[in-house]
């Protein structure tokens, strides 16, 4: 070999180390790896990477940002006479995020809200994640001794409160003043249908904050997917909430799964007629980003407000509790309006009786019934709809309808098993177990109770404590909650099968069936009743015949108590309260 051709070659070679050297050293600086090692399936293949191009950690941060592009001069927000385009809801949450930073908000620290539905509260489900902080949603119907155990529980650093809620909020905080704790930062939201109330030390207004932000700001992007997002506290059907904690993961593929199975396309229009605050609004706030929805707010839910809103601004979707279209189904002619098409209604929180479905569907309403838990990030299943099914009777597409389904598309399983042996019940409809769930839209745990979560995760899946039956198409369908199973005799009642055929009489507004102690039998039926107008003069004996009419003997109530029903903001009856009620009332026998 020459002696030239051996200095071209050495020469070759250095080069060829040299690219080397500094390709590491570029690949080491742009294209950081994830923190987690490379999947153990990749080692049997060679010049696999995971690193910043091809990993990136999922949130619905990125669903505003999206918006703010590709719907930037289309209206994303409606509150009365105020309105906002997505790309005015881009910057504001930007300089609000910028505004948390400056009040020393940083990356894992808690931003709690104590509001009903508003705008602002819309905005904070973006701008505290972006600001890499965690929000805490506290439910607007708390009293200020509540809201100060879930304030020190989550140790919040900051509260922004609704100006109705005001003087609740500052009793939590001259509560916890007495503690060794520090209260939040009191953030005041701006409400044009509230008047503002003094100001004390450590508190501001929203709109002023918002003015001392920048919409330069560099969002606090999720070190990992796993990273918090929210952390949201169980309804109350229960005396004892638990925080349940969501992951920027868990809340993009709960977005997605929701925008999919309520049918959302582009640019929908949305009305907020379910709360914000709970399940960070049922997930349909960020779903709603996702698509570009215009989002129509309002406040105080009516009858009313719903048929005016969805005539106003041709509202296609919209979310609602058995409760409320209970509402919608008994409202008085006057405050309706004939729909100008099909709207899209998303419910759950309950089982929904089929004949509020039934006249929901006569009313030119879509139902679409899901079922989940604060701890399956809400929606777990949907009762998905088959073609043929239009073609039955409607009261037989109502008893369809009323089944949970199926498990959408983000969660993997969901089984019903018997609690003790974790086997699969059979398919027939009949066979009851527990609702077990397993997934990647199952919460990453409870906040601060190890050993709630590890109960909760037994045996590799997470156990809802609700009873329910799988039909031969694998559909499962609620009977009810394990606690609110009624034991009479040795035999199990369904509480909602029992309410079913309640609602199903012409005079009943509301009602609710809890186990009364009995010396004899263990327990009976309570029912407790709420009468439509108009319909004083119905009596118990009446209600208690009309179901042993429809029902075995032994699964009709017992008891009648007629009464305004307990419950949650959420719109859930409180069967604890009910409970407690039975107690009281002693033995029948």
């Amino acid at each position: 070999m020459s002696q030239l051709l051996k200095n071209t070659l050495t020469r070759f070679f250095d080069a060829l180390n040299r690219y080397h050297s500094n390709f590491n050293q570029c690949y080491r600086r742009y294209c950081k790896f994830s923190g987690d090692v490379e999947p153990e399936s990749w080692k049997s293949m060679e010049g696999l990477v995971r690193c910043s191009a091809n990993y990136v950690p999922l949130s619905p941060i990125g669903f505003l940002e999206r918006s703010s592009k590709a719907y930037r001069d289309n209206t994303s927000l409606v509150y009365g006479s105020s309105s906002y385009t997505w790309g005015e809801t881009h910057q504001r949450c930007l300089k609000l995020a910028s505004a948390l930073s400056q009040l020393g908000v940083s990356r894992g620290d808690v931003v709690a809200t104590l509001s009903h539905n508003l705008p602002e509260m819309y905005e904070l489900h973006f701008a505290v994640p972006m600001a890499g902080a965690v929000l805490c949603t506290l439910n607007a119907r708390h009293d200020s001794a509540m809201v100060s155990v879930l304030l020190r529980h989550s140790e919040a650093k900051v509260i922004f409160v609704d100006p109705q809620l005001l003087e609740v909020a500052r009793g939590a905080l001259d509560l916890i003043a007495q503690t060794d704790t520090s209260p939040p930062i009191l953030v005041l939201l701006t409400d044009s249908d509230s008047s503002y109330l003094i100001f004390k030390s450590n508190t501001y207004d929203y709109d002023s904050l918002l003015a001392s932000g920048s919409d330069k700001f560099e969002i606090q992007r999720p070190n990992s997917e796993w990273d918090p997002i929210s952390i949201s506290y169980t309804s109350g059907t229960t005396s004892r909430p638990k925080a349940v904690v969501y992951s920027h993961r868990g809340a993009y593929l709960n977005s997605i799964a929701t925008a999919l199975l309520f049918g959302m396309g582009a640019m929908p229009v949305c009305l907020w007629s379910m709360p914000m605050f709970h399940c960070n609004g049922w997930f349909v706030l960020w779903a709603s980003a996702a698509q570009g929805a215009v989002n129509i707010i309002i406040k105080k839910i009516s009858p009313q407000a719903i048929f005016d809103n969805i005539s106003m601004y041709k509202v296609t979707h919209m979310g609602a509790v058995p409760t409320v279209m209970n509402m919608i189904v008994n409202s008085p002619a006057s405050d309706r309006r004939l729909l100008p098409h099909k709207v899209e209604v998303l419910t759950g929180g309950a089982p929904p009786p089929p004949h509020i479905l039934a006249r929901m569907d006569e009313m030119g309403f879509r139902i679409n019934q899901i079922y989940g838990l604060t701890e399956t990030y809400g929606a777990a299943t949907n009762c998905v709809w088959k073609p043929e099914w239009d073609a039955l009777p409607l009261h037989e597409r109502s008893r369809l309808k009323a089944r949970q389904g199926l498990r959408h598309l983000a969660m993997e399983e969901v089984d019903v098993k018997d609690p003790v042996t974790m086997e699969s019940v059979p398919a027939d409809g009949k066979t009851i177990g527990e609702v077990m769930f397993r997934g990647n839209t199952v919460m990453s745990g409870y906040l601060k109770d190890l050993k709630a979560t590890k109960e909760a995760f037994e045996g590799g899946w997470f156990h809802s404590g609700d009873l329910a039956v799988k039909h031969d198409d694998g559909y499962i369908q609620v009977k009810d909650r394990i606690k609110d199973i009624i034991i009479s005799g040795a035999l199990n009642i369904s509480t909602v099968e029992v309410e079913t055929v309640l609602y199903s009489h012409q005079a009943v507004l509301e009602a609710a069936v809890v186990g009364r102690p009995d010396d004899h039998w263990g327990e009976t039926p309570c029912a407790f009743v709420t009468l439509k107008d108009g319909f004083d003069d119905v009596n118990a004996d009446e209600i208690i015949r009309y179901c042993r009419d429809r029902l075995p003997h032994y699964m009709a109530p017992k008891t009648v108590v007629f009464e305004e029903l307990p419950k949650t903001s959420t719109g859930k009856i409180q069967k604890f309260i009910l409970r407690e009620r039975a107690k009281a009332m002693g033995s029948l026998s």
